[in-house]
């Protein structure tokens, strides 16, 4: 049965940190408004934290601009997600932790105006980023439709995070990014490839122009580009068939490549020395995949 997620993903550039939540609401307000049957709404990194200068008032600025998830910046989300009945991803935002650390955070609001997951970035973009880093892969659900996950930008670089995400469940990466240099080019090709080597969807939302390159993108469980953007602030749209990952899955990408099924039974485990780890047929696939 089809299980359909119509998706915005909202190419925009970021509101100032210290910029009250009125001026993100109004922006929400207009895509719901042109985009009615839109049921998830996502933003780009870092969002609702736009700051200048050089890097050392960057930072400054970001840590002023952090707050707990219990602070008013989330409240005032979760009232906003809810008062207009949205899966609301209002891209990440700084996190102060309760240690005082500095977390990149995404964040997802339902329908009923709770905050349903919450994830650090894992692999901050150092040495350029402040952040601390997360700790865990997360996953949402979102009912008659299917399993996020999250991936914030430089994370995209890490076959290890998809791959975890897609065996936690996930048929949708959602990838917000605030990528203003010229390897956007290459997150381009690691969208598709996430996307194949998976066999999810992957969603990369950028900032636009002229503070960040652009070119968002939605891509299929077999690597096609579904609709992209150029650099230019632009809202695109999805219908999202989640589905369709157990379909390629059972059939094979081009109808011929099954990786979630490549062990058996009776395949001895592959040790993987990098992780001091394994790979053991037995808890290769994905949870709820029975194909």
């Amino acid at each position: 049965m089809p299980r359909p997620l119509p998706i915005a993903l909202i190419q925009a550039v970021p509101h100032p940190a210290e910029r009250a939540l009125t001026g993100f609401a109004a922006e929400v307000e207009a895509v719901i408004a042109e985009q009615p049957e839109a049921r998830l709404l996502a933003f780009p990194e870092l969002h609702l934290c736009g700051v200048t200068g050089s890097r050392s008032e960057c930072d400054d600025r970001l840590r002023q601009a952090a707050e707990p998830l219990t602070g008013p910046r989330v409240t005032q989300l979760a009232e906003l997600a809810g008062d207009l009945g949205i899966w609301l991803a209002p891209g990440s935002v700084c996190e102060r932790g309760p240690n005082g650390e500095l977390f990149n955070t995404a964040l997802v609001f339902s329908p009923e105006g709770t905050l349903v997951a919450s994830y650090r970035k894992v692999f901050p973009w150092r040495p350029y980023e402040p952040y601390d880093p997360g700790d865990r892969f997360v996953v949402f659900d979102v009912p008659d439709a299917g399993r996020v996950g999250f991936s914030i930008c430089y994370d995209a670089w890490f076959p290890e995070l998809a791959r975890h995400l897609a065996w936690m469940g996930a048929e949708l990466i959602l990838n917000p990014v605030q990528t203003t240099t010229r390897d956007r080019a290459q997150e381009l090709v690691l969208a598709r490839a996430n996307a194949i080597v998976n066999q999810v969807f992957v969603a990369s939302v950028n900032t636009a122009a002229p503070a960040g390159m652009g070119q968002s993108l939605i891509v299929d469980p077999e690597g096609h580009v579904l609709t992209e953007a150029g650099t230019e602030s632009t809202v695109l749209t999805a219908s999202l068939d989640l589905a369709r990952v157990a379909e390629v899955r059972e059939h094979g990408t081009a109808g011929l490549n099954r990786m979630w099924s490549q062990f058996t039974d009776h395949d001895a485990p592959l040790e993987l020395p990098l992780y001091e780890g394994r790979i053991s047929p037995g808890r290769w696939r994905p949870r709820g995949d029975d194909a």
